[in-house]
């Protein structure tokens, strides 16, 4: 297989699937932003209570600098951050979002492995992240296959940070999803939009760690594959 080929098989794909479930991430996300949950309680609000209800009262909830989908939790700073369409709304998108950070604060309250795992690697994948593309293509210009092999194993380790935070997303998701319902936030019928939203949202960190896979072994084939 030629190299347009390998670039078909192993980019394409992922690229296409990382935009369909972009788009339906924003779609879902808009249609549950237009419904109100019961309980009345904003984004923000949802945070709190969850935190509160699991001794976490400490941990502050406050609006993220950044733009939508711009929500996270600081293991390092031990805070919330919610953007501004999930801080303020009491709908059942925002409180899907709110309560899915809170179960990454959760997670960190009770050592949950693969977040230790996750914030343990983070310096290391901020590192590789940035360097490996420059190694990658000295390596290219020189033809120094050293130098490409180290590019690749430096990106091979944000590959890694990727997979480990898969299941540390879905566990959130898990969590979020039964503290809505044990807290009585959300009622039985708003429970379904709720799932959805995770649901979706969790769809990105896949489609995110397949499209990292696929271009690693699109550049080890590119460099290596011919090689006896």
């Amino acid at each position: 297989m030629g190299d347009f080929g390998l670039f078909i098989v192993f980019m394409v794909p992922p690229l296409v699937l990382g935009l369909v479930i972009q788009w339906w991430l924003k779609r879902t996300f808009a249609r549950y932003s237009t419904i109100q949950i019961g309980s009345g309680l904003a984004g923000a609000q949802v945070a709190r209570q969850i935190l509160d209800q699991n001794g976490l009262t400490e941990v502050p909830v406050e609006v993220a600098p950044g733009g939508p989908l711009s929500d996270h939790y600081d293991p390092r700073k031990k805070a919330l951050f919610l953007s501004e369409p999930v801080y303020n709304p009491p709908s059942v998108a925002a409180a899907a979002v709110a309560a899915h950070e809170t179960g990454h604060a959760l997670q960190d309250s009770k050592g949950y492995v693969p977040l230790k795992i996750r914030s343990a690697m983070y310096p290391a994948v901020a590192f590789a992240s940035t360097a490996w593309i420059w190694l990658l293509i000295i390596g290219a210009v020189l033809n120094a296959l050293n130098l490409v092999a180290l590019a690749l194993l430096l990106y091979a380790v944000a590959v890694a940070f990727h997979l480990v935070t898969l299941p540390v997303e879905f566990n959130a998701s898990r969590r979020a999803s039964t503290q809505l319902r044990e807290l009585g936030i959300v009622g039985a019928g708003e429970q379904e939009g709720v799932n959805k939203v995770l649901r979706a949202a969790a769809l990105t960190y896949v489609a995110g760690a397949l499209a990292a896979l696929s271009l690693l072994l699109y550049y080890a084939l590119i460099f290596f594959g011919n090689r006896n």
